[in-house]
């Protein structure tokens, strides 16, 4: 037997295996698998944009006829894989953060991964809440810096590490998402920019799965606590509620023109398609009223949800923990054989004995469905 199968055999021992469902069809908030069909409670299409079928014939209609809807760029934006769509959604997501610039990336992991191994190097220091996403302790790792991951949402920690460390090195940027995936509890960012101004360091928000839900400009977190011009980056992406492809990094004229020419995932990728480009523009430049419609139904969704359950949180993210891997997957099992799609999340995703059943609500959601869910699962339990 060879190595690979020794270890997927363990994993499979463990109830630790992956494998890519079957999903044939995604219809607003359900999907089909193998003629099933089921609600979506694994989704993070957080505002039910992506199958909203009157806006995307809406959007093909306006576009059909532009010359800029194609469905390649073919090369890289420093070559000839930009074009006057892309300057324009730089424009307008710039404006929703207040911010100078901003640079497109292809996905949420080659931003984090691009941004964090490019602005720091030799002699530099990174500190990073320790459940922060695979793609920022990816980039950490990519890049020559020293970094510390402090006990998560523990400023007190932080600090500690701040005050033995921060004093050796040049550089310091303090990173932290502003909602967790995995949890949906939400960073004190009010803490983190008094930390930064306090020991000399770059503070960097990862929005997300805050974009498109929380604050005045829907965001993230930063704007619902008005500090965004105290956040020096803040990468999000396009994603989940903006129901597009692509991610993004906003900062100062400075820190953009240094990675255009610095990060490698941004160099040396093929850009976006124009057509994800078009639609993102289409949803921030006409539909955004829309957008904000499916914003305030899921924030009143959130708030139900939470009172049901009678617990602290505050965002879309529940998590059921369960711990055993087994018997998170036999729960996961009996909600979806009861039409409801929910997903076992295990480590390495999460710590290990704390799988969990990860419940994802969207706008379209009503609380009804919910307590079924719960109902379901305390059962199960």
């Amino acid at each position: 037997m060879s190595f690979y199968n020794e270890e997927i055999n363990k994993l499979k021992e463990k109830d630790n295996f992956r494998y890519i469902h079957n999903i044939e069809e995604k219809h607003e908030k359900f999907l089909s698998i193998n003629g099933f069909n089921m609600l979506n409670f694994s989704s993070n299409d957080y505002l039910n944009l992506s199958t909203n079928r009157l806006i995307i014939k809406e959007f093909l209609k306006k576009y059909k006829n532009d010359n800029e809807l194609i469905f390649s760029s073919t090369s890289s934006r420093l070559l000839t894989g930009t074009s006057k769509s892309y300057k324009k959604l730089e424009e307008n997501i710039s404006k929703l953060f207040n911010k100078e610039r901003c640079l497109l990336f292809n996905t949420g992991y080659q931003c984090n991964l691009g941004v964090v191994s490019s602005l720091v190097t030799r002699g530099d220091i990174i500190f990073s809440d320790k459940l922060n996403h695979a793609s920022i302790i990816d980039g950490m790792r990519l890049s020559p810096c020293e970094f510390y991951r402090y006990k998560h949402l523990d400023y007190e920690n932080l600090e500690e590490l701040l005050e033995k460390h921060r004093k050796n090195y040049k550089k310091a940027i303090i990173i932290s998402e502003s909602v967790f995936s995995m949890d949906g509890d939400i960073a004190d960012i009010k803490k983190l920019v008094e930390l930064k101004k306090k020991y000399n360091c770059m503070l960097m928000i990862d929005e997300a799965h805050a974009l498109g839900i929380f604050g005045e400009n829907l965001a993230g977190i930063s704007d619902k606590e008005r500090l965004l011009n105290d956040i020096d980056i803040i990468t999000a992406t396009l994603g989940k509620s903006f129901a597009s492809m692509g991610a993004f990094c906003v900062a100062n004229n400075e820190i953009i023109d240094y990675l255009i020419n610095k990060a490698n995932s941004f160099i040396f990728s093929t850009a976006l398609a124009p057509v994800n480009i078009m639609w993102s523009n289409f949803l921030i430049e006409e539909k955004f009223n829309t957008v904000k419609e499916k914003s305030k139904n899921l924030n009143a969704l959130i708030v139900e949800a939470h009172n049901y359950i009678n617990d602290n949180g505050k965002t879309q993210i529940i998590p059921i923990i369960i711990g055993d891997n087994n018997k998170t997957v036999k729960i996961a099992e009996i909600l979806q054989n009861q039409g409801y799609y929910i997903l076992p999340v295990r480590p390495p995703t999460v710590p290990f004995n704390t799988s969990r059943l990860r419940l994802s609500l969207t706008a379209d959601i009503t609380i009804e469905e919910f307590k079924k869910v719960i109902d379901i699962v305390k059962e199960a339990l």
